[in-house]
């Protein structure tokens, strides 16, 4: 399989799991992206632009790693990539202010700070942590489902992979 093969069949799974669209928003066909393979042959990490595969060269801005469960994780790149691709409150859970500084250390968001969610989010899918402005300050893993983010008064409700930088 080639790697324009390999990227329209992740852009299909990307579609799959996220929603329609967000597979071309990921993996754009007019941009250069980088597939690296797992000693398998399978995908495994997805890098935008030409990386240059030489031993000490820099890795690229990741947008993804596919999963063998056949799930991508979201990189920083990713889920802004991800967020631009689907309206509000598509995959976000939202946090309220006092909790931005610790999210955006790479901490867990607890139910009791959440003030919005997507309904359709099912625990264990792939979410991006939002301020009340929609801008992006973590992305991770949902514990909850959206409506049990919403009710719950303790309890993580996304696990948190990584924090982004004020912007």
């Amino acid at each position: 399989m080639t790697d324009d093969e390999t990227l329209t069949a992740l852009r299909v799974s990307a579609d799959y799991q996220f929603g329609a669209g967000v597979g071309d928003a990921l993996f754009p066909p007019d941009e250069p992206i980088t597939v690296r393979y797992s000693s398998g042959g399978r995908p495994r990490q997805v890098l935008a632009g030409d990386v240059d595969e030489t031993p000490g060269s820099p890795v690229g801005d990741r947008i993804a790693t596919y999963g063998t469960d056949g799930r991508f994780t979201l990189g920083q790149t990713g889920a802004r990539r991800m967020q631009a691709a689907l309206s509000p409150p598509s995959s976000r859970v939202v946090v309220g202010e006092e909790s931005e500084p610790y999210v955006r250390d790479g901490r867990n968001a607890f139910a009791k700070f959440v003030v919005d969610a997507d309904r359709a989010i099912r625990p264990g899918d792939e979410v991006v942590v939002v301020d009340e402005c929609d801008r992006p300050l973590a992305v991770g893993r949902a514990e909850l489902s959206g409506a049990e983010a919403l009710a719950f008064a303790s309890g993580a409700a996304v696990k948190v992979r990584h924090g982004f930088d004020a912007a």
